[in-house]
């Protein structure tokens, strides 16, 4: 993906929290577009391995998390965090993290990342098919800026970091800020 392409249309499954729905899992499924997620609006975009796994619950997601107030100041109307899993998963993660501001989204069957030309094997790690780590500002449905991880590859022996993270992204943003002032 690069700056200036228009993110690929898809439909979500997602599962969303409905008080009319009885017994313990209050739930209905909803489909998003991508248009519903990104469409007349400037966002966050970022998508990484796997819900519950070390890097990605540790440091990116809490810290997106942490940090949306600073996104807001530049601009970002919302963040938004991919994941090849599935909503059960993608919700069940949320909870566990006690997220508030950072909203999930399940790209369960791939289509999104593959269509983004992010889908690589983790075979290696019993994964099997995920989202390669990167993150974009999508203006509107359109890529403003893109943040990729290094080594983009199947069954990469490593799990790059550093590139997409919220600190890096809010640097990089701050800094567009102040070069784009007269």
């Amino acid at each position: 993906m690069a700056t200036n392409e228009r993110l690929p249309f898809v439909t979500f499954r997602t599962r969303v929290r409905d008080e009319t729905v009885d017994g313990t899992n209050p739930y209905r499924w909803e489909d998003k577009t991508t248009d519903d997620y990104f469409g007349s609006k400037r966002v966050m975009l970022f998508s990484l391995p796997g819900a519950f796994t070390p890097t990605c619950s540790t440091y990116q997601l809490p810290d997106f998390e942490k940090l949306y107030d600073e996104f807001e100041k530049e601009g970002i109307e919302a963040v938004y965090c991919l994941s090849v899993n599935d909503a059960f998963v993608m919700n069940a993660w949320g909870k566990a993290l006690k997220l508030e501001k950072v909203k999930l989204i399940p790209d369960g069957s791939g289509e999104f990342t593959r269509k983004m030309g992010m889908l690589v094997a983790k075979d290696n790690l019993g994964f099997g098919m995920r989202s390669w780590r990167y993150a974009a500002v999508v203006d509107d449905g359109v890529v403003e800026h893109w943040f990729e991880e290094e080594g983009l590859s199947d069954n990469c022996a490593s799990d790059p970091y550093g590139v997409s993270s919220p600190q890096n992204i809010l640097e990089a943003l701050k800094c567009l800020k102040v070069a784009s002032v007269p």
